[in-house]
């Protein structure tokens, strides 16, 4: 969140005049799994308050994974208590969370069907499959990278993303979900995996600032950023 989205941004400013300030509050966690992730989410009521202490334009919940391990749709009930709590705070400011921003992203791309990279333990990706199977999109394919610390995730390197792809049965699928984690870097590895496969790939950070820019009512174009960003959308 704190590495790609500002760079989406940032590139996007050589091609558009709008100009961006980034602004962070942190729920801890560093080991990724379930009771972490949901102690996680309990802090997330008091990040959303210090945010809008800033008046901030727009709010994005990082956690793709603490999000989807709480059960099918709960991101509409984050965004709406999240929001809540600015509005207390006498700042009514608009949250996109990762993954409801990667949800409604597969919706805007028409994808039906798709495969998935992601970085966590297998019982924590069998959850985001299922909880994207249960938005209407089929997960033909994935990949659990297994990888339990935290830290480790932001380590992986996206150049070994192609390979991982090539691995997954994509032949016959609408759209690639590179990383299902703003954690694990992977926009370094889009535009290769597309002109690789040729599918549209998108990632949960780039589906986060597609939200956030159309949160902001602004058009969702950033150079090199995948076809979701291309300006085709």
């Amino acid at each position: 969140m704190e590495t790609e989205i500002p760079a989406m941004l940032t590139a996007r400013q050589l091609i558009r005049p709008e100009r961006f300030t980034f602004h962070s509050s942190r729920m801890r966690m560093k080991t990724v799994s379930k009771d972490e992730l949901a102690a996680m989410d309990a802090e997330s009521d008091r990040c959303a308050l210090e945010l809008s202490d800033a008046a901030v334009d727009v709010m994005g919940y990082a956690c793709l994974v603490a999000i989807m391990s709480m059960g099918p749709g709960y991101h509409r009930e984050s965004q709406r208590r999240l929001r809540s709590r600015t509005e207390e705070n006498g700042c009514d400011t608009p949250v996109v969370t990762s993954a409801g921003a990667l949800v409604d992203a597969l919706g805007v791309m028409k994808a039906k069907r798709v495969v998935v990279v992601a970085p966590y333990m297998k019982p924590l990706t069998e959850m985001v499959v299922d909880y994207i199977r249960e938005e209407g999109v089929e997960v033909v394919d994935y990949r659990a990278l297994e990888i339990p610390n935290n830290l480790d995730v932001a380590r992986h390197d996206p150049a070994n993303l192609p390979e991982i792809v090539a691995g997954l049965d994509y032949s016959d699928v609408d759209a690639i979900v590179l990383s299902a984690c703003v954690q694990m870097p992977s926009l370094a590895a889009v535009s290769k995996v597309e002109a690789l496969t040729g599918k549209p790939v998108v990632t949960a950070a780039i589906a986060t600032t597609y939200a956030m820019l159309k949160a902001l009512d602004l058009e969702p174009v950033v150079p090199g950023a995948g076809a979701l960003l291309s300006g085709a959308y």
